[in-house]
């Protein structure tokens, strides 16, 4: 499972990276410390999701 998690993951990080730092320049904030919080959120948040989403692959 922990394979599959690893998977996931690259796929989800990705995806919920590129989604808060759309939504950081659609709120106006353009500059460097913004942007890079809200790549590190999306990548921090992409682990649980993607623990949850291989386990209930699995089940």
């Amino acid at each position: 499972m922990l394979r599959l998690a690893g998977i996931l993951y690259s796929l989800i990080s990705t995806t919920l990276a590129g989604t808060a730092i759309i939504a950081v320049l659609v709120a106006g904030y353009g500059t460097l410390t913004p942007i890079l919080l809200a790549a590190a959120a999306g990548f921090v948040l992409a682990l649980p999701v993607a623990w949850l989403v291989a386990r209930e692959l699995y089940s």
